[in-house]
């Protein structure tokens, strides 16, 4: 698998005035697809709970390249661009991409893993956050920090 990939559908509510996709929705299409992908991994929500550990984001950038329209097919294709060794920091970057693999846009995040008692870095990160991350596809250019 080169990448997880998601089919996107916009509705009506996505566009703005002027008749294309809201920047703020690759967002949430964005940070819906991270978390379907981590819960395919076995990263629930049960067990974040469970383990009191979950991502956090430090920074959310995108780069806009093509407007997106109501009718158009879009794919979004997810992979990693950056990771420490230990899976303690990464970025992952999501490609909006046409039918005929223009890119339109690309959406980046960097990251780390939060315990959510104590409100500050894991350290050690979990066995499972490790695994998880590392079975997700990378990107041509990746970099082990």
């Amino acid at each position: 698998m080169s990448s997880f990939s998601k089919q996107l559908s916009f509705r009506w509510s996505d566009l703005d005035p002027n008749f294309h996709v809201r920047h703020s929705v690759y967002y949430d299409f964005a940070a819906q697809h991270r978390m379907e992908i981590l819960e395919s991994l076995g990263l629930t929500l049960k067990t974040f709970q469970k383990q009191h550990f979950g991502p956090v984001l430090f920074r959310e950038e995108c780069v806009f390249r093509k407007e997106l329209k109501l009718g158009d097919a879009i794919t979004l294709h997810t992979k990693v661009a950056k990771m420490k060794a230990d899976a303690s920091r990464w970025s992952i970057a999501h490609e909006f991409r046409t039918e005929d693999n223009l890119l339109c846009a690309t959406l980046t995040v960097d990251g780390a893993w939060m315990d959510t008692k104590l409100r500050k870095l894991v350290d050690p990160v979990p066995e499972i956050a490790i695994e998880a991350l590392a079975s997700i596809p990378k990107c041509e250019d990746f970099l082990e920090s």
